[in-house]
């Protein structure tokens, strides 16, 4: 007698792909923190049923990416820089033992991840210039010949395209970010470990102050326009 199977309401891919959608949305900036997000706007805008919506949604706040809000919905989880320097250090270090296990192999990172990474940083588009961040990283990952740096490093790349976006958000970030790529490629080609290690450490603590910085200007901001009295006659 066959097994009894219990049949799928939701088919898996679409769910990933709904979670995908506005993971991509939540790191460029386009679902900003603070946001209401409801199940029927999500699924009338990606032309999708209610059921995919939910569950994406769920999978959302069990990833920290949205929260419980009052009334219908959820809310886009702030960015909270203690947090981001944890997941920041972690990279540091796998980012490291990356770079310096490839120069010891002396790796050639393929330079159209740099041209690509290049195109996309004088463009518009962040997830463009995400999708090229993140490229590059994994390729040197892949170098290493150490797949257990890759698995550790994935979980934590979710968190850290949203707080790549919020810094490539401003201009002068973007060319410099892959000023460095090329220089750690570079030092990984010619075989400095030690040098491949440290510029891959600096990269990542630079870019973690700059998730810092740019966190403490938007809450100086929001508190100054806050502190704004409103004249008498101003609508509330």
């Amino acid at each position: 007698m066959p097994a009894q199977l219990v049949s799928i309401e939701v088919a898996p891919d679409l769910v990933d792909q709904v979670y995908r959608a506005l993971l991509g949305a939540i790191s460029s900036g386009t679902l900003a923190p603070g946001e209401r997000i409801t199940q029927e706007d999500i699924a009338s805008r990606l032309s999708v049923s209610r059921q995919p919506v939910l569950q994406a949604l769920r999978l959302l706040k069990k990833d920290g990416f949205v929260l419980d809000a009052p009334g219908r919905g959820v809310l886009v989880a702030p960015l909270e820089a203690k947090a981001m320097r944890k997941v920041y250090q972690v990279r540091g270090a796998l980012d490291a033992l990356a770079a310096r296990l490839a120069a010891q192999q002396r790796v050639r990172i393929d330079p159209k991840l740099i041209e690509r990474g290049r195109r996309a940083a004088r463009g518009r588009n962040v997830e463009a210039m995400l999708d090229a961040d993140v490229a590059f990283h994994q390729a040197i990952y892949e170098a290493s010949g150490n797949p257990l740096i890759g698995q550790s490093a994935d979980p934590h790349w979710r968190h850290l395209r949203r707080a790549m976006g919020a810094v490539l958000q401003a201009e002068p970030q973007r060319e410099s970010l892959w000023d460095e790529h090329e220089a750690i490629a570079d030092a990984i080609a010619a075989g400095n470990a030690d040098r491949a290690a440290r510029l891959s450490e600096e990269h990542v603590s630079r870019a973690s102050e700059a998730l810092s910085e740019r966190l403490r200007a938007h809450a100086a901001s929001a508190h100054t326009t806050a502190a704004i009295p409103t004249r008498k006659g101003d609508k509330a």
